[in-house]
Parts: structure tokens; sequence; C-alpha cells
């Protein structure tokens, strides 16, 4: 019950009207322990398919409640923004793809390198990867080999 009341806060501090699906999906990102893909989140739900799962996952990125994370693994993650519901460029944090477990991990105290643009350039993201073995495949011994 908890988590439905702070995934309905979420949505409408940013506008968003809470649908029976918006709000499953929402719930499905809030409580992973990493970033989750459109196939994860599916699995998770079961229920909703995945035609209104993308379709909300677009409208999430567009409001600002996830941010999109390509991870270079062929499968687009997504995490929640903080709970402010604010995801600037200032608010970005490096992701680590293991390439053994293929899981994307955040590295929420871990900020992105400041990139100094010329002139007339904006930044609207940054999507900063680190690939490599993680904690857990690397205590099992395992190697992306």
């Amino acid at each position: 019950m908890e988590k439905c009341k702070e995934a309905v806060s979420r949505l409408e501090r940013r506008g968003v009207r809470p649908t029976a699906n918006r709000v499953l999906v929402l719930e499905a990102i809030l409580s992973a322990s990493q970033a989750v893909s459109l196939a994860d989140i599916e699995a998770i739900l079961g229920t909703v398919d995945r035609s209104s799962v993308f379709r909300t996952l677009c409208l999430f990125v567009k409001h600002h409640l996830v941010h999109a994370i390509d991870d270079g693994s062929g499968s687009v993650k997504y995490e929640a923004c903080d709970s402010r519901g604010d995801c600037s460029v200032s608010d970005m944090h490096t992701h680590f793809y293991c390439e053994v477990c293929h899981r994307t991990f955040c590295l929420k105290t871990i900020g992105v390198p400041v990139v100094d643009l010329p002139a007339g350039f904006v930044t609207h993201s940054i999507n900063y990867i680190v690939k490599g073995v993680c904690d857990k495949c690397s205590a099992a011994g395992l190697s992306a080999e």
C-alpha cells in the first residue's frame, strides 16, 4: 500500500494522471534493485501488455519520472528519478553494466564527468556507462571472457 501511495504521489507531482497501469509500472520500477528493461517490467507485471508498458515508459521519460539508460546491451534500461521527480543533467550519475550477469547498476554516488561543450551546444542528457564484472560475479570467480 505504501508503494502505491508513493507511485501515485510521484505521478501527480509530474502532472501525469495515475491510471492503474501507470501506477503498476512505476511501482515495478521503484521496487527493482537495479535498472530494469521493458522485458523485466513485463515479467514483473505479467498482466500488462508490452505496448502499454512501452507507451507508459515513454510518457515517464517525457515527464522526468524515469530516465532511460542505454548500456550497450541492446535493451534500454529504466530507473526512477529521485523522489522530487527531477532528472536533470546535474542529477545524472554513473551506471555499471556487468558483462557476466548482464545487469545494470546505478552508482548514484558517482557523478558523471563534466563535459565542456563548444558554444551553442546544449546538453539534455548524459549516458555514462562503466562495463566490467559486478561484485557478486567477481566474488563467484566469474569473468566476462
